[in-house]
C-alpha cells in the first residue's frame, strides 16, 4: 500500500477516489512510567520508553487505515495526516494517535 502525504503521486494516474479512510491507536501511561520518564529525561536527555510507545501506536493507527484502505479495493493513500491528542486521565496520560488520508486506486 502506497502512502503518501501529498494530495497527488507523481507519476502515477489516480482512477478511483474511495473516501476517507483512519486508523486509531490508544497509548496509556500510568503514573509510574510519567516519574521514571522524567528520571531517564534528566539523566539521559531522551525518553525511549515514550518514544517506543509512540512509534509502536503510529504503527497501529497506520495498518488499521491501510487494512480498512485495502477493504475498499484501494491500493494507496494520499493526504496521510497524523494527529496526537492527549485526553488526560485520572492515573495519567492517556494519548490517542490517529492516522487518516484518503485511499485510492492508482496506475
Amino acid at each position: 500500500m502506497l502512502l503518501s502525504s501529498t494530495s497527488s503521486l507523481e507519476n502515477k494516474k489516480i482512477t478511483h477516489y474511495h473516501g476517507l479512510v483512519t486508523g486509531e491507536s490508544l497509548i496509556g501511561a500510568n503514573v509510574y512510567k510519567d516519574l521514571f520518564s522524567g528520571v531517564r529525561d534528566v539523566v539521559a536527555g531522551r525518553t525511549s520508553a515514550y518514544a517506543e510507545e509512540l512509534e509502536n501506536a503510529r504503527n497501529i493507527a497506520l495498518d488499521e487505515m491501510k487494512l480498512k484502505a485495502n477493504k475498499l479495493g484501494a491500493n494507496g493513500i494520499i493526504g496521510l495526516k497524523l494527529s496526537y491528542n492527549n485526553l488526560g486521565g485520572t492515573m495519567g496520560n492517556t494519548i490517542l494517535v490517529t492516522a487518516y488520508g484518503t485511499a485510492v486506486s492508482y496506475e
